[in-house]
């Protein structure tokens, strides 16, 4: 009489590409849970920026060549917002780069120039 069946083989192999699919998947599943934090970190990134440049904007003065840093909480998160304004050729104008950290990773940095009113 004939046995039916899978050999000790067809079953290994059958199982070896099962944990080559599972483990493609979950390095997928990881990439797209890194990429959603990454994305969420850089538009609170974005609006802590944002908010120091229209500041500047806003101001009824130039504002003074050199650097500064400001905390910015946005969702719970702490952020470091680096400031640094620097002189331009022309001097009605300054430039300013406003450069956002978490801990010591940078994570965006904006640029604009600042004009007399």
């Amino acid at each position: 009489m004939k046995q039916r069946g899978f050999t000790l083989i067809e079953v290994l192999v059958a199982l070896g590409i099962v944990a080559v699919a599972l483990l493609a998947g979950l390095q997928a599943t990881s990439a797209l849970t890194t990429n959603a934090l990454r994305q969420s970190n850089v538009l609170l990134a974005h609006i802590c920026a944002e908010n120091e440049l229209v500041k500047m904007r806003l101001s009824k003065q130039m504002p003074n060549v050199g650097d500064s840093s400001q905390a910015c909480e946005q969702a719970g998160q702490v952020l470091d917002v680096r400031v640094s304004v620097l002189p331009t050729p022309n001097p009605s104008f300054r430039r300013v780069d406003a450069q956002v950290f978490d801990g010591a990773s940078p994570i965006l940095r904006l640029s604009t120039v600042v004009g007399r009113w």
